[in-house]
């Protein structure tokens, strides 16, 4: 059975014909997911960003829910490697979402997109204490439209790097 408190995740990865120095602005860029997911729909920094605890406003809309917006705060970067952040209370969190970037050859690249639930209360809070005998349902249907939406970022990522790539080849 899979707990909302336990920190469920999920992560997608994808391979990238462009070294992780055109990748990795793409990375840092809070707009960019808006172009591609489903849900996120842009990013504000509040903040002088991105740095660590660096924060910024994400705005989101779900055909279920409607539209909200959360405070994330940056919790880690690494140049050109790690760009993570943490939705809510960075020691209690309702969320962690994060880019980890690698070399995979001299003009390559490999992007895992990844991202954990909980424990702090979250959207999914009301849906699992109304039907605490569907919480491994509700958790796992979320985790599959994270997974969704994590894997059209990842190949936007990938289509808008790849096209950098080539321009700066020719």
């Amino acid at each position: 059975m899979v707990k909302y408190v336990d920190g469920p995740s999920t992560s997608v990865v994808v391979g990238i014909e462009a070294p992780p120095s055109l990748v990795w602005p793409l990375l840092c860029d809070i707009n960019l997911p808006g172009r591609f997911s489903e849900e996120f729909v842009r990013g504000e920094w509040i903040d002088d960003g991105p740095a660590v605890g660096a924060t910024f406003r994400g705005h989101n809309r779900h055909e279920v829910v409607g539209e909200w917006s959360v405070v994330c705060t940056v919790t880690a970067m690494e140049l050109e490697r790690v760009f993570e952040w943490t939705v809510g209370d960075v020691d209690f969190k309702a969320a962690r979402w994060r880019f980890d970037l690698e070399s995979a050859g001299e003009q390559a690249s490999r992007l895992r997109f990844s991202a954990e639930m909980g424990p702090a209360p979250s959207g999914l809070t009301p849906a699992i204490e109304r039907m605490p005998d569907r919480e491994d349902d509700i958790v796992a249907r979320r985790l599959g439209e994270w997974t969704a939406n994590m894997q059209r970022t990842v190949d936007g990522v990938k289509e808008l790097a790849e096209e950098m790539s080539e321009g700066v080849e020719s």
